[in-house]
């Protein structure tokens, strides 16, 4: 099944989000009302509530009283983090439950307002963020819930503000619009990423990702390294993997094709093999078919084997290599990115020999640029670069 996290700021329009993808199919799991559950009358989490905070939190029924609460904790940070203490670890325990008996092709919607705040993001195959400007948010709060103005811009500063939760979403739908609006762009994600990264991880199959045309540097592609690195690290736990964003990618200014060149090291590459493949395949970055080496530099150096995977996500394609650490190609790898980043002459050079060879064959889309001479001088021009400044993978 696929799990996709799902996040916003409180009055953002994160449960008209939920909504559309319930109708849509998907399976929603709602942490809000598991938070609940979990405190009800006669449970052990309330009981731990009261004696955390004392009866002043309950109502004449005997009841959480939410608001007499949630004035305690939205005012007081310690308090706020003593009652997540007390809920989070029953949220995540009946989550689980739930996620588990949901079907086996299913698209598991975890509803989670604080998603981001206890860092719950790698957990997911995809996290999707709601946002809208904080204007907005303050006027559906006031507005549509009769929340008091001050209490309502609390409520927003406790959470974490849109920067970061940008920094975590592989999504990102704005609601500053029309319902229709909202509903349109959550029906093209799961019509055309949801769905499809589904029936891949089901398949364990790599994404056909879609054609672009020309390449270009994009200055979000570290960011995006980083979610993937985090969704691999927690995949592998508790195993502490050296994970390493190479290729083109990874240096700063260049062009290239939109694929994410990630690194994982292995002691020994036999370990590549049986539990390592499984859990980066539930992960979503299935085994390519197949023997797979790096060309050697210099040419002739012998064979550099590697296992290839990719990404079960059609909207983000990666190529996961993983090596054998202080291997040779391991180390090149390395070598390469960070001799192309510290030297702005040859990332010029190596930028201009990418155009040329995408203008020589469009259609090639740069894949065959590693088989070019040049890259075999480029190496030795590197290792001179290494030599001369003590530099160490």
């Amino acid at each position: 099944m696929l799990r996709v996290g799902l996040t916003g700021g409180i009055g953002s329009g994160k449960s008209a989000v939920a909504a559309r993808l319930v109708e849509r199919g998907a399976v929603l799991i709602d942490a809000d009302q598991i938070a609940r559950e979990v405190v009800a009358p006669g449970s052990a989490g309330l009981a731990e509530i009261v004696a955390a905070f004392s009866d002043r939190v309950l109502d004449a029924d005997g009841a959480l009283d939410r608001a007499a609460l949630g004035a305690v904790v939205f005012a007081d940070e310690a308090a706020r983090r003593r009652l997540e203490a007390i809920t989070h670890p029953r949220v995540r325990a009946r989550t689980a439950e739930l996620t588990a008996a949901a079907p086996p092709d299913a698209v598991v919607v975890n509803d989670v307002p604080l998603l981001v705040e206890v860092g719950l993001a790698p957990t997911y195959h995809l996290v999707v963020v709601v946002q809208a400007a904080v204007s907005t948010r303050l006027d559906r709060l006031v507005r549509t819930r009769g929340m008091d103005r001050a209490d309502a811009e609390r409520r927003i500063a406790a959470q974490a503000d849109d920067d970061r939760r940008r920094a975590a979403a592989d999504v990102v739908l704005t609601n500053d619009a029309s319902l229709t609006a909202l509903h349109t762009a959550v029906d093209a994600l799961w019509e055309r990423r949801l769905l499809p990264y589904e029936r891949n991880l089901r398949s364990r199959r790599v994404a056909s990702p879609a054609r672009v045309d020309g390449a270009v540097a994009d200055p979000t592609w570290p960011e995006q390294y980083a979610r993937l690195a985090a969704r691999i690290r927690h995949a592998l736990a508790p195993a502490e993997l050296r994970i390493d964003h190479v290729g083109p990618t990874a240096v700063p200014g260049v062009a290239a094709e939109d694929v994410i060149d990630v690194q994982v090291a292995l002691p020994d590459l036999a370990d590549a093999d049986g539990a390592l493949t499984d859990r980066l395949a539930n992960a979503g970055f299935p085994r390519v078919p197949g023997q797979w080496r790096d060309d050697p530099r210099p040419a002739g150096g012998g064979r550099w084997e590697k296992r290839l995977h990719g990404s079960a996500d059609p909207g983000r394609p990666v190529r996961l290599h993983v090596r054998q650490v202080d291997s040779p190609g391991w180390r090149h790898a390395l070598l390469m990115r960070d001799h192309l980043r510290a030297d702005p002459d040859r990332r010029s050079a190596y930028l201009l020999l990418k155009r040329e060879l995408v203008d020589a064959a469009p259609d090639a889309s740069g894949s065959g640029t590693a088989r070019d001479p040049w890259f075999d001088e480029e190496y030795l021009r590197a290792e001179e670069w290494a030599a001369q400044t003590g530099w160490r993978p």
